[in-house]
């Protein structure tokens, strides 16, 4: 995707914002609840933005919404954009390049995630420390624009340290129990097999879902700070031997919707 689209798309955005935002929300699968705590909300339909795709997935409203959250100037992604909707990787990253010109230096980046680690359970919460990128391609695969970011970007702290000891000391206020753990990224759309499950936890994964790693990938190259948050939404396939489903994932990220919202509104509320 190229600079002169992105300033496009964001000058687009913000001719319609009234604060410039410093915080960035990805809300994935029946978590784009917490855009409605949002005041003041600047809403803007993915359609309508120059250059922007559209989320196909149900669960996902696919719309921006900008305000304040906790008293800090948020803009929200209410629906993300996946691989396996058959946009490229630079179409799926599109909105995080955006958000890096409107101004956004922390990204909150949410998911619905099938869980690996069998001391999980569905309905936990668990906060990212890295992750495994098995899509078997990158968003930053093609020429590099080094004004934007670097050819070969570290990834060795994709996942803010200080930003996860953060969500950590927000948790322990809340008293919520809350996991941490490594996330997989694979393509889907099919969900895993009992054997690919069993294989990525040898390989050391804790959660498995279908997005997250490219935009990640895609922030930690323009020097955002990430934390990331995954509902654990059932436990993947051969753990519990039952079928899944996307119905599954809506209900669980239902159940928990208000210790998910709880706990994003207290780490917005503390950052400093």
């Amino acid at each position: 995707m190229k600079s002169k689209e992105m300033k496009e798309s964001a000058e687009f955005i913000e001719a319609r914002l009234q604060e410039k935002p410093t915080i960035g929300l990805i809300l994935g699968s029946g978590l784009g609840v917490l855009a409605d705590e949002i005041e003041n909300p600047v809403v803007i339909p993915y359609k309508s933005v120059p250059h922007f795709p559209e989320s196909t997935v149900s669960g996902h409203k696919g719309q921006l919404v900008a305000g304040r959250l906790e008293g800090k100037q948020v803009i929200a992604m209410q629906g993300r954009f996946h691989f396996y909707e058959g946009y490229r990787m630079d179409q799926v990253t599109f909105p995080v390049r955006v958000m890096k010109l409107l101004g956004v230096e922390k990204l909150l980046v949410t998911n619905a995630a099938g869980g690996i680690n069998e001391q999980f359970e569905p309905g936990n919460l668990m906060l990212i420390e890295d992750h495994i990128n098995n899509m078997g391609t990158n968003p930053l695969i093609g020429p590099n624009d080094e004004e934007i970011g670097p050819r070969f970007p570290d990834m060795s702290q994709a996942y803010n340290r200080e930003l996860l000891e953060h969500a950590r000391k927000c948790a322990e206020d809340l008293n919520l129990a809350i996991q941490q753990g490594v996330y997989v990224g694979n393509t889907g759309p099919t969900y895993e097999t009992g054997a690919e499950v069993r294989m990525l936890r040898t390989l050391g994964g804790d959660a498995v879902g279908m997005s997250t790693v490219p935009e990640v990938i895609v922030a930690a190259h323009m020097g955002i700070k990430v934390l990331g948050i995954s509902c654990i939404s059932n436990m993947a396939a051969g753990i519990l031997d039952q079928p899944l489903s996307h119905q599954e994932v809506i209900e669980t990220t239902e159940r928990v919707r208000q210790d998910f919202l709880s706990f994003v509104k207290q780490i917005v509320n503390t950052l400093p």
